[in-house]
């Protein structure tokens, strides 16, 4: 296994719920790979609609649920590991599959014919509008707008592919420049910046071990690295160095209501798997990182933002942080399930966050249940138990 953590930050916008709607999503160090080729089935034919689903994979396929009630709408079959993350608008997400990228129709419970072939399908990434995959096996970038998914149809989008495959992640701002990774198979050393034609005009290769992105207030985007984070803010990059020697930030959580970003931090890099318990947070006007111990553990699977911009971190102490991420300080601890540890797999299941506007939706694997939260009150909505435990969870988000 690689030492490194394994995850994905997250970034979304507001969806209406029973009670409003956030969320953060990106990609994660291991792609998706494995599982037998085939065509994906569903358990029945597909009924009304389903509002604001939630969508969480099991082994062997996807659940797609109502986002108000929980009720599960459509059992679909896909064999493999897959990984799912909301694909930009209020109807589609985004499945990584052992062939690629594959688009789900959520709200009318069905794949789609949309697919973006390539192995090791990585990091999906929305901002300003757009959706951007990175296919770690080719190093392929596709962007696209995605309200065009509603016509059926792949759409047309830009393209670039990297230098070298690698495990990478790429974010397209609103002007138009494309933030992409550098590296290879073996090794990873920062970023560059595209034009609209695909012409480099800017880089920086002070970042080992590259890995995650994030956007935070006023488009300052933060990618992670071995010894700190760079960032990427009004044209110029900037490294923030970690205060250890090794201080890895993987995986970061971004939200457009404010300028800190949510973070990892890892400091042992010789463990097969170190299970940290502070968080770090980036201020991006500062150019200041902060940590902070939250006397638990987490997983990559564990970050994500609050409609107001709040830090969340769901710990193995079963209960979800809420973080003021300007002083660092815990303002709300809402126990949600029992203690759980991470496993020393990253695809095995653990408790996973998915934050959707005021609701942070969580899964309990053990119990095979997934709880709905009201982040305003602290209260839980409602729970629902599954007929088989859950891995990844994700939705339909509208907007970034």
């Amino acid at each position: 296994m690689n030492k490194a953590i394994r995850g994905r930050a997250l970034t979304g916008t507001a969806l209406a719920l029973a009670v409003s709607a956030v969320l953060t999503a990106c990609g994660g160090e291991g792609s998706s790979t494995a599982g037998t080729k085939s065509d994906a089935t569903a358990s029945a034919t597909p009924a009304a609609t389903v509002k604001d689903p939630v969508v969480a994979t099991f082994d062997g396929g996807l659940y797609i649920l109502d986002g108000e009630s929980l009720k599960l709408a459509r059992t679909i079959d896909l064999p493999g590991f897959n990984r799912v993350n909301p694909a930009g608008d209020k109807d589609h997400v985004v499945v990584s599959t052992d062939s690629g990228f594959r688009v789900l129709d959520a709200t009318g419970q069905t794949l789609t014919d949309i697919e973006y072939k390539g192995a090791k399908p990585g990091h999906v990434v929305r901002h300003a509008g757009k959706t951007v995959l990175f296919t770690d096996g080719t190093g392929e970038v596709n962007v696209f707008d995605p309200t065009d998914l509603s016509g059926g149809k792949k759409p047309q989008g830009r393209t670039y592919t990297s230098a070298e495959p690698h495990h990478g992640v790429a974010i397209e701002l609103a002007d138009g420049k494309l933030v992409s990774t550098l590296g290879t198979e073996e090794k990873r050393t920062g970023a560059l910046v595209l034009d609209k034609n695909n012409k480099e005009i800017a880089r920086n290769e002070d970042c080992p071990g590259v890995h995650g992105e994030a956007a935070a207030e006023n488009e300052a985007i933060g990618i992670g690295c071995e010894d700190g984070i760079l960032i990427y803010k009004d044209g110029e990059f900037t490294k923030i160095d970690a205060p250890d020697d090794y201080g890895r930030i993987g995986n970061q959580a971004g939200s457009d209501a404010s300028p800190v970003l949510l973070g990892d931090y890892k400091t042992d890099p010789e463990a097969e798997l170190e299970r940290p318990t502070r968080i770090s947070l980036i201020d991006t006007d500062k150019k200041k990182l902060r940590l902070v111990d939250l006397g638990a553990s987490y997983s990559f699977r564990s970050l994500g933002r609050g409609p107001h911009g709040e830090a969340l971190v769901l710990g193995t102490d079963g209960a979800l942080r809420v973080i003021d991420p300007n002083t660092g300080k815990v303002e709300k601890k809402i126990p949600v399930v029992g203690q759980w540890q991470e496993p020393l797999d990253w695809q095995q299941a653990r408790p996973t966050l998915f934050v959707r506007g005021h609701v942070a939706y969580v899964s309990e694997p053990g119990k095979k249940a997934l709880h709905a939260i009201d982040l305003e009150t602290g209260k839980k909505i409602t729970s629902v138990t599954l007929p088989k435990s859950t891995n990844e969870l994700s939705g339909v988000v509208a907007g970034h």
